[in-house]
């Protein structure tokens, strides 16, 4: 996909390291007396970290870039040496993209013969990757917190039965749930019936939980405060077409900004090879439900 992202002119970068706070992602890293982007999964592309540069050497660029191919990711880092493909699975594994970690050894392995250097000194160094390989399916804490998936099990008859008076249980089986952590590739993803529902939704609609949410996936987004829509279009599509999940309800509000996340949905099925079933439900401001249709 074609999206924005940041490059550094390396030429005009001083190492000075002023970028590397100013990236709360994480992309940044000082490898070699440089400020370099060590992994494009981690960019998002807004450039906070182009105003701390005092010489200019940062910029946004439109180019193409595929963030959930990791196989695509390694090759272009492996240009740049040792020291920065372990900072780039090291950054990897501090995120717990356990999945992308192991497909970054395995294609090292397939051109270990081509590289300069000693894999497996390299990868001794990265100490806790077969430590958290089976982080996420455990739902340890591994890495940034709100980036590590986790799967929770949920007792069906509990929030079936659950009643007006007692305590109303949850029915969230996963964790992250906002559009830009989400791995569309997620267990819990896989052949199961999504919701994509606006940020404001679940505090609108008071039996959320309960009448849509229960069984099923779940991915929020808000299409006026969020950044790097083709992002979140790119999600559905992998979802649709790589997960392959079995039908999809995008949940909006009544107010004209949220039509976007349907925008969205429609855009993502159009990119994708399988064709699922998608039902668009306009929630009130007042928590009351206006309209439903399978678009």
């Amino acid at each position: 996909m074609i999206r924005e992202i940041i490059k550094i002119d390396e030429d005009k970068c001083t190492g000075c390291g002023l970028c590397i706070p100013g990236c709360p992602e994480g992309a940044l890293q000082m490898i070699d007396g440089k400020a370099r982007l060590v992994s494009d999964l981690m960019c998002d592309g807004l450039g906070a970290c182009i105003g701390e540069c005092p010489e200019g050497a940062i910029e946004i660029e439109k180019r193409e870039a595929e963030p959930y191919d990791e196989v695509a990711v390694i090759k272009e880092i492996i240009k740049h040496g040792k020291n920065t493909i372990i900072a780039h699975l090291e950054h990897l594994d501090d995120h717990g993209e356990s999945g992308f970690l192991k497909q970054a050894r395995d294609y090292l392995r397939s051109v270990e013969n081509d590289l300069d250097f000693d894999l497996d000194e390299v990868l001794k160094n990265i100490g806790k990757m077969e430590e958290h390989k089976h982080d996420d399916e455990q739902g340890q804490a591994c890495g940034c917190p709100g980036a590590a998936m986790k799967s929770f099990d949920i007792d069906m008859d509990e929030v079936e039965n659950a009643t007006a008076s007692g305590p109303q249980p949850s029915a969230l089986r996963q964790w992250p749930v906002q559009m830009h952590l989400v791995n569309p590739n997620a267990p819990y993803f896989r052949k199961a019936d999504v919701v994509l529902a606006a940020d404001c939704v679940a505090f609108s609609l008071g039996n959320f939980h309960s009448e849509y949410l229960k069984g099923k996936g779940l991915a929020i987004a808000c299409p006026k405060l969020d950044q790097g829509m083709e992002i979140y279009v790119e999600k559905l599509r992998q979802m649709i077409d790589e997960a392959k999940i079995n039908t999809l309800q995008v949940m909006i509000m009544e107010v004209p900004c949220c039509s976007g996340l349907i925008q969205m949905a429609k855009l993502a099925a159009e990119q994708a090879s399988r064709k699922i079933p998608i039902k668009k439900t306009i929630v009130g401001i007042k928590g009351d439900i206006i309209f439903e249709e399978w678009v």
